[in-house]
């Protein structure tokens, strides 16, 4: 399993908003500057993040984005399923999928669940408030 650059820069948007996060909307041009990315691809990351319920924006001389939810109701899972889909290694344990045919003899399942359930535990447990506040700390380090 590989993140994709769209989720690993849509966790980072998240992050920036709470980091800097003052009442007031921002910018997307400034997100691109602090972050290093490219203002077209940041675009088409907040539409997805938009969609999906994450970020509030706001049009106008004084618009931007938001947050639109607390950071600490966010978890990275959430952010990269919501970009990456799903994060099941082997398509046998997709959600809605339906098992397969040799499931009651498939050695290598047990691997594999052990596998998601790790990655599905750490990504789950960690929200952007989580983030932010790490990143707090070592800035003050």
């Amino acid at each position: 399993m590989r993140i994709s650059t769209k989720g690993r820069y849509a966790t980072r948007i998240m992050l920036d908003l709470a980091l800097n996060d003052t009442g007031e909307c921002i910018k997307l041009k400034d997100i691109a500057a602090r972050q290093g990315i490219s203002e077209k691809y940041l675009e088409q990351i907040i539409s997805v993040l938009h969609k999906g319920g994450y970020v509030k924006s706001v049009r106008g001389a004084q618009g931007g984005y938001r947050l639109a939810k607390d950071p600490g109701e966010c978890t990275v899972g959430m952010i990269l399923r919501l970009t990456e889909g799903s994060m099941a290694p082997v398509a046998c344990l997709e959600d809605g999928t339906k098992e397969c045919e040799r499931c009651d003899t498939c050695e290598t399942l047990a691997v594999w669940k052990a596998l998601y359930d790790a990655v599905n535990g750490v990504i789950d447990g960690v929200t952007i408030a989580d983030l932010a506040d790490r990143s707090r700390k070592r800035g003050q380090a």
